[in-house]
């Protein structure tokens, strides 16, 4: 045999080879593509749920990086606007707490408020300084759908609870 012809061989291989990884990329593709596809297509529940979760972790980074909590969206330096087409969204921040709402604006969706207080760090972490301070978090959901804005959960004997009317999301 000479060399061309082992040459052509190996050529003609190696093309069948990559004929191959092509099609099985192709699968690949058509099999995981629609799950991306439907991640922009999310539902308006889901929407809320996790624009109130990020407006409350927003703010205990905030609040650990400043010492207050805000009344800005954007100064939490998260991507959450302040309305979209089914919610509207808002914070009420206090000196110990604050809350963030995603208020529906259909009467067939459910409403959602965050909740975030400051608490002694000791009923977190048992090794804690005896005056550090820390933050706790809860995300509450409107037992049926509203469009008013959910009842406040509460702190109160060292837990967090949500308001009446809301279930906690976070258990």
């Amino acid at each position: 045999m000479n060399p061309k012809d082992a040459r052509s061989n190996s050529i003609a291989y190696n093309g069948c080879g990559c004929l191959a990884l092509l099609i099985f990329i192709g699968i690949i593709i058509a099999a995981v593509l629609p799950s991306f596809l439907h991640r922009g297509n999310r539902s308006p529940l889901s929407e809320s749920k996790q624009y109130v979760s990020s407006m409350s972790k927003g703010q205990q980074a905030h609040f650990l990086e400043k010492g207050v909590f805000t009344n800005s969206i954007d100064a939490l330096g998260i991507s959450v606007k302040p309305e979209t087409t089914n919610y509207k969204y808002s914070i009420y921040a206090t000196e110990k707490a604050a809350f963030h709402y995603g208020i529906s604006k259909q009467k067939t969706l459910k409403s959602y408020v965050g909740g975030v207080f400051v608490v002694p760090a000791k009923e977190v972490d048992p090794n804690a300084a005896k005056d550090e301070i820390t933050t706790t978090y809860i995300l509450c959901e409107t037992d049926s759908p509203a469009t008013i804005e959910p009842a406040k959960p509460i702190y109160q004997n060292g837990k967090v609870t949500c308001g009446k009317g809301t279930t906690d999301l976070t258990k």
